[in-house]
């Protein structure tokens, strides 16, 4: 049965545009989460917030298998830190794999004691050598204007306060969005609109759909939530490298074309395949992603976390990773939501029938 048409309710550029665009750098995602639990509390059972920062949602399966698979997207973003205040300027460090490059000419906002606007600024070109403008930016040539005098700066920011990228979310043309934080507010979103589906579907298991901090500086909240949470298998939801100029087609992936299903030491492979026959089956299209090593992904902590985990990798194709300006097709996001869900609906009382404890 092609399903294409059967989209969630809730509209998937709005939902990804309102949540974007709230802040959360990696070690201070509590107003993201503070968002991201008003939607996932109507769609779940139980709602919980660990110690560290993770947000637990349990969905109990209606036919009571006692089995529980771990749904896991990491809501925290790439951002900065204050490091020293400079004569009414801010020096900072990044949180994360920032692009330095990117940065120049953006805006900012600074959470001292309360929000600050500000601007990522540096030496203008005019003032520079002809051998300074040809070398890329480095760090010690940016700093953040906020328009504060010396003398009072620092009654309104600390050494140690975050900055985030101040940036909104737009639609481009053929169903594509761009914004910042799409790394991983993209799959944040395909979590919420696959709990949505499965309102209307029956499942025999329970599902702990988690939503991590700290993924990108270690993928920290991914490796506690999964030793509380337990799971019998686990799937992780990021975004990937997308086709673009300059990028080789071993490393991106076409967008528009699906979700992306991992293949690698990192994937179970019969879990995988799992996925694969539930794309098929259900007419979803979707590419597959040669991962020969550790994924960098939530899937990782998942897999070795205990005695080991099953666990399978959904990935959303994106552009310009890691600036603010990332790209993504609106219509890979219902895709991928539609898979998981399926899946979910799809997983089989008896472990045995996806032969889990035989392979390697």
């Amino acid at each position: 049965m092609n399903s294409e048409n059967k989209a969630p309710e809730t509209d998937t550029f709005s939902l990804l545009k309102e949540l974007s665009e709230i802040p959360g750098v990696s070690g201070q995602e509590d107003r993201i989460r503070a968002r991201v639990c008003d939607h996932l509390a109507p769609l779940v059972d139980e709602l919980h917030t660990d110690t560290l920062g993770n947000l637990t949602g349990l969905r109990r399966g209606h036919n009571s298998s006692g089995k529980r698979v771990m749904l896991a997207a990491h809501m925290d973003e790439i951002g900065l830190i204050v490091t020293r205040l400079e004569k009414g300027f801010l020096r900072f460090a990044p949180v994360g794999g920032v692009d330095l490059g990117a940065l120049p000419a953006q805006e900012v906002t600074v959470h001292g004691r309360s929000d600050l606007p500000g601007l990522i600024a540096s030496r203008p070109p005019h003032v520079l050598s002809m051998e300074e403008r040809e070398k890329p930016f480095a760090q010690a040539d940016l700093f953040i204007d906020v328009g504060l005098a010396a003398d009072r700066l620092a009654e309104h920011v600390s050494v140690g306060d975050f900055i985030s990228i101040r940036r909104s979310a737009d639609s481009l043309g053929n169903g594509h969005a761009t914004g910042k934080a799409f790394d991983n507010r993209v799959s944040v979103v395909v979590l919420l609109q696959a709990l949505r589906i499965l309102q209307g579907r029956s499942h025999g298991w329970d599902v702990a759909a988690v939503v991590t901090v700290q993924e990108e500086i270690g993928l920290r909240g991914a490796k506690t939530a999964t030793f509380h949470v337990a799971p019998d298998v686990g799937i992780a939801l990021d975004v990937t490298y997308a086709e673009q100029p300059g990028a080789s087609p071993d490393e991106a992936l076409p967008m528009g074309s699906g979700p992306a299903i991992g293949l690698g030491p990192n994937m179970h492979p019969v879990l995988r395949e799992f996925l694969v026959n539930a794309a098929e089956r259900d007419e979803i299209p979707y590419t597959n992603e040669v991962l020969p090593g550790n994924s960098g992904t939530d899937a990782w902590a998942m897999q070795v976390s205990q005695s080991g985990i099953p666990t399978a990798l959904i990935s959303v194709p994106i552009r310009n990773m890691h600036t603010p300006a990332e790209t993504v097709v609106l219509k890979d996001i219902d895709r991928s939501a539609r898979l998981l869900a399926e899946t979910i609906c799809e997983l089989p009382d008896d472990l045995s029938a996806l032969a889990l404890d035989s392979e390697s």
